[in-house]
């Protein structure tokens, strides 16, 4: 059974150390320093392993919850983990009076693309990078 708790930054940050598609995992100081303001640190767990996060923060002010993190360790993707974590981000952003949420990725990731767009995200912009796998993708949810 998954289970999520909230506020567990040292276990998000584990987790992100092992995802495979994170070259440069950001480092405890990265995390703390953008989220000084309104933020949302959410961690799964299976038999009180953590598995996966999802952290994210209010960067621009303008009614939206920026999605900054996340991800599933490979061998319990396919499994409702990521689901699980962005329902209860969705959830936690609705309560909390945000109206969208925002995301930016990679072309590269593209089980990250095709899973958001699944869950009703649409691509707002693309910044093309070189080489081209590194475009970067902005995507948005209406809550």
């Amino acid at each position: 059974m998954i289970s999520v708790k909230t506020g567990q930054l040292t276990d998000a940050i584990n987790v992100s150390n092992k995802i495979p598609e994170f070259e440069r995992p950001y480092k405890r100081d990265e995390y703390k320093k953008r989220l000084s303001g309104k933020h949302l640190i959410l961690t799964a767990y299976i038999n009180d392993e953590p598995v996966g996060f999802k952290v994210g923060y209010d960067r621009f002010n303008d009614g939206s919850f920026y999605s900054w993190m996340g991800g599933v360790l490979p061998r319990f993707r396919k499994m409702g983990v990521a689901q699980l974590l962005l329902a209860e981000q969705e959830a936690w952003a609705v309560q909390n009076g945000f109206s969208a949420i925002k995301l930016k990725t990679r072309k590269k990731h593209g089980a990250m693309l095709e899973f958001s767009l699944k869950r009703g995200f649409v691509i707002m912009e693309k910044i093309p990078k070189i080489p081209e796998n590194e475009t970067r993708i902005w995507m948005e949810k209406e809550l």
